[in-house]
């Protein structure tokens, strides 16, 4: 059943790639409505989702528990999640060059999962509950629909900054495409040292004073606390982190990050130019109008379901795991932070006006927060939420 799941997923991730290909051939045809370049990728989307469904289902039934209680099963399921919304979105509107943004950002979010281990491990004692499954499915629901206003809001800015000259916008534009291009990086980069097999193993004390044994898989350029390398022939790290620090995460995002700027200035020197300037003409035709409607609804209907997933049933949960609603542990921290930003949002869009190009800057930095607590939390922090 394990091996089944896998194959499905890999399924679905191939027709993400080729209905890409079919809504890229759509806006040759017509920008707004139905033809048969999107009805063709809208079906191969529905089928790939369908894929997606029946992985979560066979790997629910071979764990024994929902598929959401670690990085690489929360992960895809928040890809699928974004799928789902796409599609619900793409029915209503018809604006086929969504399609073009949100596949790809869904098959980067898969391939990401993918670097985490696949195993199925038992659940820790806090784990066993029916609230996992409620308030980890219905958070990533919400972060789903939010992210959709990300979409509408990148294109828009796409769109209408000037790219004839560099300004403080055309910079963090591209810093924002920088940022999808280091997550594509940290794919290839982790694909490759795991394929070579690559292995070093560190004696470290963690921060209860307890020794223990950390493996990295990526040569270490920072290493853990009062760590001593066992594996002979392999880089020493540079540099000894504290223990409160996952010092083999952290060590994954530096890796990361010059990987991208790596990929980055490749893609640079390939195209001649920005990133923003040149995907700007395949967005000239679409509505900008359209797109800030989108993105304010997909804020309207995805706050409140991340209000319920990441806060309301989160704290339930917690009273009932640890004995109190709130830890003031990282990830509840940043689950607030993210509350509180799209709150903001809300209250600027109804009260100040802002829409356009302030609103679509205010989605673009509210899915950095999500992928902040989502990649940098996870990955570097530790907590009660280490687990994952």
């Amino acid at each position: 059943m394990y091996e089944l799941s896998s194959n499905f997923l890999f399924i679905s991730f191939i027709c993400y790639i080729v209905a890409t290909f079919f809504f890229g051939g759509s806006l040759k045809v017509n920008d707004h409505g139905p033809n048969r370049w999107a009805t063709i990728g809208i079906s191969i989307t529905i089928l790939g989702f369908l894929s997606q469904i029946t992985y979560f289902i066979t790997r629910w039934i071979a764990a024994g528990h929902a598929p959401v209680s670690n990085l690489f099963e929360f992960i895809t399921f928040f890809g699928m999640m974004l799928i789902l919304a796409f599609i619900l979105i793409h029915f209503i509107y018809r604006l086929n060059i969504i399609g073009l943004f949100a596949l790809p950002i869904a098959i980067i979010i898969i391939a990401y999962a993918t670097v985490f281990p696949h195993e199925i491990k038992p659940l820790v004692p806090s784990l066993k509950s029916y609230w996992l499954h409620i308030h980890v499915t219905t958070a990533a629901l919400g972060e789903a629909i939010l992210a959709i206003s990300f979409i509408t809001g990148l294109i828009y800015l796409i769109k209408n900054i000037n790219q004839s000259k560099s300004t403080k916008k055309t910079f963090w534009l591209e810093a924002v495409l920088y940022f999808l291009v280091t997550v594509v990086a940290f794919i290839l980069i982790s694909t490759a040292f795991n394929a070579s097999g690559y292995e070093a193993k560190y004696n470290w004390v963690n921060k209860d004073g307890v020794k223990e044994e950390m493996i990295y898989n990526l040569p270490s350029i920072v290493g853990p606390h009062k760590g001593e390398l066992t594996t002979e022939g392999k880089f020493e790290a540079l540099a000894e982190m504290p223990a409160l620090i996952n010092a083999k995460k952290l060590n994954t995002v530096i890796w990361s990050i010059f990987a991208g700027i790596a990929l980055y200035l490749v893609i640079r020197l390939i195209i001649r130019k920005r990133i923003g300037a040149f995907l700007q003409p395949f967005v000239q035709k679409v509505d900008s109008d359209l797109l800030d409607e989108i993105g304010y609804r997909a804020v309207a209907i995805g706050f409140p379901v991340f209000t319920l997933g990441g806060l309301i049933f989160a704290m339930i949960w917690a009273q009932i795991a640890w004995t109190r609603f709130w830890s003031w542990d990282p990830k509840e921290d940043w689950a607030l932070i993210t509350w509180l930003f799209y709150a903001v949002f809300l209250h600027l869009r109804f009260k100040r006006n802002w829409q356009g190009e302030k609103s679509a800057w205010l989605a673009v930095l509210g899915f950095a927060i999500i992928m902040f607590n989502l990649i940098a939390v996870n990955l570097i922090i530790a907590g009660l939420h280490s687990y994952a």
